[in-house]
């Protein structure tokens, strides 16, 4: 299912997070947003999903804008993973997970036996079935992670928004999940910090700097070394990673601007005195 938004503005608080932003997502890729703290990564993702309403821009899911569907409609084209979800409650691990079964359910709750499947598979697919009697407030951020990501297989949706789905994962759950998203065949709008990532499991790229897209497109046309250094502040090369045949990038920090060259002229030339000139006109006459 295709993600849209056009011409997104965001204002808190009287400061703009958001100006004129625009996405595109084609049915099946997976799109990452990247930018560094504060670029409004975050406040734009929040828009595709009914978080916050935009105080301009459209945003269309399957065509249909977002703010035009009731909130159950909604949830069952868009499941989303954000880094804040709650923990602070209760519920056991398999709870969570069977509440992304709730936007397909009516009044009178059907076919209790396909959702407890699906449940059971989204737990597998995410690697918590063995924590499924577990409270989520007992696990590490990285397990909490990974339910959060199990309800969101659950809700069995078109589309997968994600906010920084690496964080607090080791090497092996990071490959382990991005692997995971590629393979779903949804549309998948994440974003991500880590530009190797990002460059290694995204069809394409949207870059941020103070709330505006500045870059949209595919990975290898957009991750440029002179882009990565104009948005980052970061000196930057790129390279073929021998393992995926994708973009890798190598980081340093930029060297410091050199000031402009100021020649210094040479010091003035005085021929060398002859031994008898080097003797004082005193010296000359008491020798005499």
């Amino acid at each position: 299912m295709r993600v849209e938004a056009d011409g997104i503005d965001v204002e808190i608080a009287g400061r703009t997070i958001v100006a004129g932003a625009v996405l595109r997502a084609v049915q099946g890729t997976v799109v990452g947003l990247l930018g560094p703290n504060g670029s409004g990564k975050t406040t734009l993702l929040r828009t595709l999903h009914r978080a916050l309403r935009p105080d301009a821009g459209t945003v269309r899911v399957g065509g249909d804008d977002v703010w035009g569907l009731s909130p159950r409609a909604a949830a069952r084209r868009t499941a989303v993973v954000m880094q804040d979800d709650p923990t602070d409650f209760e519920f056991t691990v398999r709870e969570v997970v069977e509440l992304g079964r709730v936007p397909h359910q009516g009044l009178v709750r059907r076919d209790a036996a396909s959702d407890a499947a699906i449940v059971d598979d989204a737990m597998v697919t995410a690697r918590v079935d063995g924590l499924a009697s577990r409270p989520v407030a007992t696990l590490s951020g990285g397990e909490r992670q990974r339910v959060f990501l199990a309800r969101a297989l659950a809700q069995r949706t078109p589309v997968v928004v994600l906010d920084e789905p690496t964080n607090h994962l080791d090497v092996r759950a990071q490959v382990d999940l991005l692997d995971l998203l590629r393979g779903l065949r949804v549309t998948v709008v994440a974003a991500l910090h880590d530009l190797n990532l990002a460059a290694a499991y995204c069809d394409e790229v949207v870059v941020l700097r103070d709330g505006r897209v500045v870059a949209h497109g595919p990975v290898g046309d957009v991750l440029e070394p002179d882009l990565v250094r104009r948005v980052y502040g970061v000196d930057a090369a790129r390279a073929i990673n021998p393992l995926t045949g994708r973009p890798t990038f190598m980081f340093a920090p930029l060297a410091p601007a050199r000031p402009a060259s100021r020649r210094t002229p040479p010091p003035e030339e005085h021929p060398c005195p002859s031994p008898a000139e080097a003797v004082s006109p005193s010296e000359q006459s008491s020798s005499r």
